[in-house]
């Protein structure tokens, strides 16, 4: 007989729900994400812990008032003023700003030789394409730290001494102590120069995209190089003769033993620069060089069908497709080198990482100093990356 017959209620199948709830993909899914996030939670806890322990039982202090406590060291290079009687907060600037002086000049250099190598590689000359491929080879297969040392102590070091200095057009100088060149003062009305060069380049923009539109409505082109030009140089000239030459050089001259006058660029920035823009070049080469790789022939065959030349094809119909490929890969390339820039310590180069570590040693700040290094680097990281990946979205191919 039934359960109803017999007047009793039945138990309800617990079993099967849980059961079932286990092998659910959504709730295990769930399960297994709280249990992740407890996890690091508790491992997060552990350290802070420790490390609050450990500071109170080395009587250490915590805390970043230290940036507001003076520096009492030199720094070789600054662009901005700067002074041992300055703070620690302010040295740490300096610091960060000539590691982005190193990543954002490395950056465009690297980018303007990786291109030119990876074209080369390409070439149908014998010659060409083989010094290109023995530049890839050399520099991709040595350590970074390497070729700092090669331009600091190979190539620079070997210059000549301020007396002997080389003289370079525009009364600039060259010798062991760095690049000598005329420093410029501004004056007053050079902010309408600055605005000018604003305008220029917001016009500039403007008209590129005119153009544009304009060619995809007509098929017309309109040609916006010179136009560009003229925006972007022409009106900040016209600004600065209207404004009365609003600025002046101080030129460096050569004295019996030494140069005096004018900004020096010191040869510690000078082989960082050369060489993480050399050696990230070489990567940049291989990516521009896949990149090409991968646009299909039949691509070059339709425009030279067309009749146009090979350099055309390359500039107007090759490297505009390449794009597509080379950007997600070429992000990683200007990450390195952006980090590679902490390399800077090994020849006394004022980066963050070598000001900072002046900092920790005379204030004992360890976790603070190496929490704005990881915040600092991770910051640019992002912002890189942000960057190149709208600049992919704007460069891939928009479907009908």
């Amino acid at each position: 007989m039934t359960q109803e017959a017999l007047g009793t209620t039945p138990l309800p199948k617990t079993g099967g729900t849980f059961r079932s709830a286990i092998y659910d993909p959504k709730y295990r899914g769930i399960f297994y994400q709280v249990l992740t996030v407890l996890v690091i939670a508790g491992v997060v806890w552990w350290i802070v812990d420790n490390t609050v322990e450990n500071l109170a039982r080395s009587n250490t202090a915590s805390g970043f008032a230290f940036l507001r406590g003076r520096a009492g060291f030199e720094v070789g290079q600054s662009l901005i003023s700067y002074s041992s009687d300055s703070t620690y907060g302010r040295a740490l600037v300096v610091g960060f700003l000539n590691t982005l002086l190193v990543a954002v000049t490395g950056i465009i250099t690297a980018t303007i030789i990786g291109f030119i190598i990876g074209i080369g590689r390409l070439s149908h000359n014998w010659l060409i394409a083989k010094l290109c491929t023995v530049y890839v080879e050399v520099f991709r297969n040595i350590p970074p730290l390497l070729v700092i040392f090669f331009w600091y102590s190979g190539v620079l070091a070997v210059l000549p001494q301020p007396r002997d200095s080389v003289h370079l057009p525009f009364s600039m100088f060259l010798n062991n102590r760095g690049l000598a060149f005329p420093k410029p003062i501004f004056e007053p009305g050079m902010w309408a120069v600055l605005i000018a060069f604003v305008v220029g380049v917001i016009a500039a923009v403007a008209t590129a995209r005119w153009a544009h539109k304009r060619q995809a409505a007509t098929g017309q082109p309109f040609h916006t190089i010179l136009v560009s030009i003229a925006l972007i140089a022409g009106l900040p000239i016209l600004a600065f003769l209207l404004a009365g030459l609003p600025m002046s050089f101080d030129v460096p001259v050569a004295g019996k033993f030494n140069l005096t006058g004018g900004s020096v660029v010191g040869p510690e920035f000078m082989s960082l620069f050369l060489a993480l823009s050399f050696y990230t070049a070489a990567f940049i080469a291989e990516i521009v060089r896949a990149g090409i790789r991968g646009v299909a022939k039949g691509q070059s065959e339709a425009a030279g069908a067309l009749g146009l030349h090979p350099s055309a094809i390359t500039r107007l119909v090759v490297v505009p497709q390449a794009f597509r490929i080379i950007i997600p890969p070429l992000t990683s390339q200007y990450l390195n080198l952006t980090k590679n820039s902490s390399l800077a310590i090994a020849i006394g180069f004022a980066d963050l990482v070598a000001v900072g570590g002046t900092t920790l040693n005379q204030t004992g700040q360890s976790i603070e100093v190496v929490l704005i290094w990881i915040v600092v680097y991770l910051s640019l990281s992002i912002l890189t990356s942000l960057f190149m990946n709208w600049f992919n979205a704007k460069m891939a191919l928009v479907e009908r």
